[in-house]
């Protein structure tokens, strides 16, 4: 799977999104450190989210510790972060 990372955060996107756009804006104000995959220019990360999203290419589609959230809230990002990688949290 292109941009797997079994303990940090990705998000996978795709230009003119506005769910993305919605979640990626949202992500400016938090502490949060993760990697950003544009499912255009990364076919395999295309197929990860189809593999994850019922065959979809439904996005923004994130990992927490290797742990897909489709669509997810920034409440839902938040708290899946808290539980399985608190190390993604910048301290201030």
């Amino acid at each position: 799977m292109s941009g797997a990372d079994t303990e940090g955060v990705v998000l996978y996107w795709r230009p003119l999104c506005t769910f993305c756009i919605r979640l990626r804006f949202r992500l400016l104000f938090s502490r949060l450190r993760l990697r950003r995959v544009n499912i255009w220019r990364d076919p395999d990360a295309a197929a990860f989210v189809r593999s994850v999203a019922g065959g979809f290419e439904t996005v923004p589609t994130v990992t927490v510790a290797g742990r897909p959230l489709v669509n997810p809230s920034m409440r839902q990002l938040r708290e899946a972060v808290e539980q399985y990688a608190p190390q993604a949290l910048r301290r201030r």
